[in-house]
């Protein structure tokens, strides 16, 4: 009974089909999702591992920079020479890059010969490496007909890697495939060109551009569709490259933008990494290669070792008896005897079996019809899990870009050479589909690339070209907000001087230096219950502050805020008061105090001329306020005025306060060095104490200055009042023309849609309410030259207000990457890519610089003087400081403080941010009035 089973067991063994004991002899090379996955996730690993600058040198996967940092856009144009090597031959090609005009698109034409290397070049010296190169170079250059003594733009592709330091420069790493040439190893590539092309007479050539023939192939789809973002080349070797974020990228300086990085994914498993699926087979390919050790992702995939790998199995299946009834051919045991080409051939759809019993045959062999189709599947399994582990690997790097974007969905293209690729009847549709099973949240376009390596050597060279050039026209144009140190001191000297002018009114000054009768700081003794009415850019708050001596300004603190409608903003007088009248019936109502009749300070942000602490005439609308018959009139009076009309409570108005002096009194609150006050957000302006007797323009004989006993006119008579605020209104510095070296065209272009047109100067420079706009124009003349947005203007873009200080200071955050800002003015409805983002961003960051030196410049001037007038060698003084620019800008700050430190060296500044200090400052002033 036992020998019938043994029996029946043999026989169903004889019968089975070949494909079976095949997959059971091969069970470790067949990969399913699961492993697919882990080898994804490994790689990913090992992509972080390479990108680090500390973990670098311990990476298999080098993750090399190249300096790419832009793909094509269809605006490149130019003749380059190009070199392609990286195999047993080289090609040499004029490229002509013509830009896309109108209806033509953009085109490259291509001329191209094809020089053999002998194996003794392949093996020898590297300096004979290059000097065949050159003189093959110019052997072209003379068929062509090319001017030898032109310099020609040249292109390299160098299919091997290397370590880059600029575009144009990169140290060999290690030769690959079959080159072996001495002396090269660690040396820099195109230096080595440019030695050999020297050795070469009449030849002028100019290397441009040094490639990798992943970056090129990716550089070459690009051209025809730009959401390539990764090359892969599947052929003799395997690698790939693709778009990485700067911020990622550790061993090159800056965080802006994108550039390509070429991953040398060949070397993934040199650590071990991929043991446990490395198979008998894969180590003896691996012990009897030029490079042992190295290279061994490479050795699973590449067309190079696909046919080795195919004989080794099925030398071994014949040996065990499992083909050819245990016979072995001479030509069987021949290391190279099956190849890629073969193998490509027995998986052929319609005669795949004949392709293999041609092959067999022809290697000394008698198949059977299952010895073909054991072998046929031999080669579909190596050929399978050669796409399998591309697919894992490629899986890795879509899913690194798909988490760079942020996106739920990515929608990429990749552009793919090589001969396994392009010839493998089955080949790229086994990739395609693995892939989506692995990330089918990515919509993938595999665009197979023509010339690949040699025309995208040329496109790199001609991106280079492009971008050097707009880089040239971008600079030009934003060198015109670079400030230099002799500008800056000369916006301080011509700020100082309109200060003195202003102190005594002998010559006419843009900066008013209007007196504000508050004529003291808080000292922590005020108490009692106060209002603050504050009117801001487009809204106005009302407060109640309860004071206690000695308690933080902040205790007993209740406000509302209301809107003002643009209306209102660009209304009559009565419009505006009544609005404000209504809002504080409306708080007083819901506080239960309209039957209190409290003492109440109005912060009023606009230029005003004072006779009294509770009188203003107003002197001009600015912030987007346009109100019709109000120049000239006391704001109090109005405001009065319009509660009267109301008649259902009354109001005490004890005293106007500009935004400035109701921020530094707020700020001195807690700081008694804070002496100057800065509104650095819609506008722009600056307060601060000054020595009565310097002040030349104070009223004696109008008002109640004179009037009433013991108010600042007596005191001012007496000295014993010392020092007063003075609201500078430096807003204006500049209305003379005497800002006119550093206008740009762009501030006129706003300063001429403005509703103040050759007013407010300083303001337009400097200010939240105007930047945003100076922003657009600029952006707007980019489009206009075709250096951004591909040219393209649209409604959108010419559209004023789209920018304000909140989208700026969003965009110049230092964890906004680029890609984050491209969505941010994709939500502005500007379609742009991450190059047009970071132009943007420099953009932003050159208008807001210029803003805060400027700011720097002019603060200078104020903290100079009153060290001067106080005869001080060093000062050390605070400054409260308020507004949506200062607070809300990741930068503005920190360069106002470091311009501020460099054009007053000898004083000592401290900046003291302010909460809500206008209003609370209100108060504080209305405390002091009553008070005292």
């Amino acid at each position: 009974m036992l020998a019938v089973h043994i029996f029946s067991y043999f026989f169903t063994k004889l019968q089975e089909d070949p494909t079976k004991k095949v997959d059971r002899f091969l069970y470790r090379m067949r990969l399913h999702d699961d492993q697919l996955q882990d080898i994804s996730a490994r790689f990913q690993a090992e992509m972080k591992k390479g990108l680090c600058a500390e973990s670098n040198p311990v990476a298999t996967v080098k993750m090399l920079p190249t300096h790419v940092r832009s793909t094509p856009d269809g605006s490149e144009k130019g003749e380059f020479l190009a070199l392609d090597l990286g195999g047993s031959r080289f090609k040499v090609l004029r490229v002509d890059v013509r830009e896309a005009r109108g209806m033509r698109p953009a085109a490259v034409e291509i001329e191209e010969a094809t020089y053999p290397i002998s194996n003794d070049v392949l093996i020898g010296k590297g300096t004979e490496v290059f000097d065949y190169v050159s003189e093959s170079l110019k052997d072209f250059l003379q068929k062509k007909n090319m001017d030898l003594k032109k310099k020609h733009p040249l292109a390299f592709t160098f299919s091997f890697p290397c370590e880059h330091a600029a575009i144009n420069k990169g140290v060999l790493l290690n030769w690959g495939k079959i080159f072996r040439a001495r002396g090269l190893k660690g040396k820099e590539v195109v230096q080595a060109l440019k030695d050999a092309i020297e050795r070469t007479e009449d030849l002028d050539v100019e290397v441009v551009a040094l490639v990798n023939d992943s970056v090129a192939t990716m550089m070459s789809c690009g051209f025809d569709d730009r959401n390539c973002q990764i090359g892969l080349i599947i052929g003799t070797g395997t690698n790939a490259c693709y778009m990485e974020e700067m911020r990622h990228i550790g061993r090159v300086p800056g965080d802006e933008g994108r550039m390509c990085v070429n991953t040398e994914w060949g070397a993934f498993g040199d650590d071990g990494a991929l043991d446990d699926f490395i198979t008998e087979f894969d180590r003896e390919v691996d012990a009897a290669s030029i490079n042992p050790g190295k290279q061994l992702f490479e050795k699973m995939v590449s067309g190079m070792h696909q046919g080795e790998l195919v004989r080794l199995i099925v030398l071994k299946m014949a040996k065990e008896g499992w083909l050819f009834d245990g016979h072995v051919s001479e030509a069987l045991m021949a290391h190279g005897k099956i190849t890629s080409a073969h193998v490509a051939a027995m998986e052929e759809y319609k005669t795949g079996l004949k392709n293999t019993r041609d092959i067999l045959t022809d290697l000394g062999l008698h198949p059977s019809s299952d010895d073909c189709v054991a072998v046929q599947h031999v080669s579909t399994i190596v050929s399978f899990r050669s796409s399998n582990l591309v697919a894992a690997a490629l899986s890795a790097i879509l899913a690194r870009v798909k988490a760079n974007r942020n996106v739920g969905k990515l929608k990429i293209s990749v552009g793919v050479d090589g001969t396994v690729y392009r010839t493998h009847p089955r080949y790229s549709k086994r990739l395609h589909k693995v892939l989506q099973r692995l990330i089918p949240e990515c919509h993938v376009r595999f665009i197979q690339s023509n010339c690949g390596s040699s025309k995208g050597a040329a496109l790199v060279a001609a991106v280079g070209q492009r971008l050097a050039s707009q880089r040239r026209q971008i600079d030009e144009k934003l060198s015109t907000f670079e400030l230099s140190l002799e500008q800056l001191q000369a916006v301080k000297t011509r700020m100082r001087a309109d200060m003195e002018a202003g102190l005594t009114r002998k010559q006419l000054s843009a900066v008013k230096m209007l007196p504000t009768y508050v004529c003291g700081l808080p000292d922590g003794s005020e108490s009692g219950r106060y209002l603050a009415l504050d009117l801001g850019e487009n809204s106005f708050k009302v407060l109640l502050v309860n004071l206690r001596r000695g308690q933080h300004l902040n205790s007993g603190l209740h406000q509302k805020i209301y809107s003002v409608p643009s209306t209102v903003m660009r209304g009559t007088s009565e419009e505006l008061f009544d609005h404000l009248a209504e809002c504080i019936g409306d708080f007083l109502d819901n506080m239960g105090l309209k039957s209190c009749r409290l003492p109440a300070g109005f912060s009023f942000p606009f230029p005003y001329e004072q006779t009294a602490v509770d009188s203003g005439t107003l002197v001009s609308w600015t912030k987007g306020f346009q109100v019709s018959d109000c120049d000239g009139r006391d704001v109090i009076q109005m405001l009065k005025e319009a509660v009267e009309r109301r008649s259902d409570f009354e109001l005490d108005i004890a005293a106007v306060v500009n935004d400035t002096v109701g921020t530094m009194m707020c700020c001195a609150s807690e700081d008694p060095q804070c002496e100057i006050g800065l509104i650095i957000g819609a506008g722009t302006n600056i307060c601060y104490m000054e020595d009565v007797k310097n002040i030349k323009t104070i009223d004696r004989v109008k008002g109640r200055a004179e009037k009433e006993e013991g108010t600042p006119g007596e005191r001012f008579e007496s000295g014993e009042t010392l020092k007063m605020c003075i609201n500078t209104e430096c807003c204006g510095l500049g209305d003379d023309g005497s800002l006119s070296d550093i206008i740009t065209q762009y501030d006129l272009e706003v300063d001429q849609t403005s509703l103040n047109t050759g007013k407010q100067t300083l303001e337009k420079l400097t200010s939240g309410m105007y930047l945003g706009e100076i922003v657009r124009q600029v952006l707007l003349d980019l489009t206009r030259e075709g250096l951004l947005f591909r040219g393209r203007v649209t409604d959108r873009l010419k559209t004023p207000g789209i920018f304000d200080t909140k989208l700026l200071s969003k965009i110049e955050s230092d964890r906004l990457a680029v890609l984050q800002v491209r969505c941010v003015l994709q939500q502005l409805g500007l379609d742009c890519n991450c190059d047009d983002s970071g132009i943007v961003k420099e953009v932003c960051a050159a208008v807001s610089r210029r803003a805060a030196r400027l700011c720097g410049a002019v603060l200078a001037a104020v903290v100079d003087k009153i060290r001067e007038t106080r005869g001080q060698d060093r000062l050390d003084i605070s400054v409260g400081v308020d507004g949506a620019l200062y607070k809300l800008h990741p930068h503005f700050s920190r360069v106002l403080r470091e311009s501020t430190g460099v054009l007053a060296p000898r004083c000592s500044v401290t900046f003291l941010p302010s909460d809500e200090g206008s209003g609370k400052g209100a108060a504080l002033v209305t405390v002091l009035t009553r008070q005292k």
